[in-house]
């Protein structure tokens, strides 16, 4: 475990004006990766000891945190994070918290994965952060109860172990542990608040639950495909093209810059593992008088490495889910979507099915995962 961009100590108080004018942050090296705490893949915060001054499901909200200086309520100043009270001591004689004491929350992953980074957040949380954090990993298969996930015998992996952080900064911390993990444990000594969490990795899903499934989504993020580059990122990330479920509003699609040129954008995917695709959707939702004029797809056969377009240049409607059944199906293990000339998509689906030498694949890398 690095520590990629170490904050300690507080923030001056809020001064005024935007309260982001001082915020502390870095660019950290893994955070194109996917959010494995994304609440749109299913994360959530199943439990915490203390939410007493700000509730815990703040942690995963995807927007950055908001501060209202006017904002106040019963129990005092209502932040965007998740706040537990102030530890104190045993007795008059000894009033401060011991080493051990500390808070927690315990996250349910939205997919499992290999985490390669945690960000924790002390966006707006100046003087009253914790100082110092620990996260640690487990996996456990199905969906176990916050007393299963906390039982003597359930053995957790530190993925960073206790340090120091700083008051309204984006601590990063870089992570390697080789091993597929499906909940966390964060630890915040001895009390405070924390903004938000952010999990970054690659998904790591369960073979046996995507053969039961027989057709599936190959390239979904929460089935383990994802975005290896893409022309343009200006408005919105390649990523949220494979994000569950439909686009709800235009940044929740990819959207490109107006191009000046006489080129095209385009997306280059990498499938859960080798498939034979059979059907596709290209959906433009939300994107009306920005949508891809023309869309076009093209495959990579995993044992030659030839590239061979499967869906030809073929006109896209504003705000429209687009639907093709393939005449035969398409064996790849990577895809590339050209849209023309800009402009952007919403969701991309890929329905088909793992060969055989794709599953044997997923299934060796499961293993080797401990999953």
């Amino acid at each position: 475990m690095t520590a990629t961009a170490h904050f300690t100590g507080d923030a001056n108080p809020y001064g005024g004006g935007d309260p982001y004018a001082d915020y502390r942050t870095a660019d950290h090296p893994f955070t194109h990766l996917v959010d494995l705490a994304d609440r749109r893949l299913g994360a959530g915060v199943v439990a915490a000891n203390d939410e007493f001054f700000a509730e815990r499901e703040n942690l995963l909200k995807p927007e950055p945190a908001h501060f209202d200086p006017e904002r106040f309520g019963h129990k005092g100043k209502i932040m965007d994070g998740w706040e537990t009270r102030r530890r104190r001591g045993a007795s008059a004689e000894r009033p401060h918290p011991v080493a051990e004491d500390h808070d927690w929350a315990l996250i349910r992953l939205g997919a499992p994965g290999i985490v390669r980074g945690l960000v924790v957040d002390t966006a707006h949380f100046r003087g009253n952060y914790p100082q110092a954090v620990s996260v640690e990993a487990v996996s456990l298969p199905g969906s176990p109860s916050p007393e299963e996930l906390l039982a003597p015998d359930v053995k957790w992996t530190t993925l960073v172990p206790r340090t120091a952080v700083g008051g309204h900064a984006a601590n990063g911390f870089a992570v390697d542990a080789e091993r597929r993990f499906t909940h966390l444990r964060l630890n915040q000594h001895p009390d405070g608040g924390i903004a938000r969490l952010r999990v970054y990795g690659e998904v790591a899903p369960d073979p046996a639950w995507l053969t039961a499934l027989g057709t599936f989504d190959v390239v979904a993020l929460e089935n383990g495909g994802r975005v290896e580059d893409a022309s343009d990122r200006f408005y919105s990330p390649a990523t949220n093209t494979i994000q569950p479920g439909r686009s709800h509003k235009m940044d929740d699609g990819w959207e490109t810059r107006r191009r000046r040129d006489r080129g095209n954008d385009w997306i280059h995917y990498h499938l859960v593992e080798e498939a034979d695709i059979r059907a596709v959707e290209i959906d433009t939702a939300y994107l009306k008088g920005n949508a891809a004029g023309w869309a076009q797809l093209t495959a990579r056969d995993a044992e030659t490495g030839e590239w061979t377009e499967f869906l030809p240049r073929t006109r896209l409607q504003p705000d429209t889910n687009h639907r093709f059944v393939l005449p035969e199906a398409v064996r790849a293990d990577q895809v590339r979507i050209d849209i023309f000339p800009d402009g952007g998509i919403s969701r991309l689906r890929l329905f088909g099915s793992l060969t055989e030498r794709g599953a044997a694949r997923l299934s060796a890398r499961h293993a080797e995962l401990g999953g």
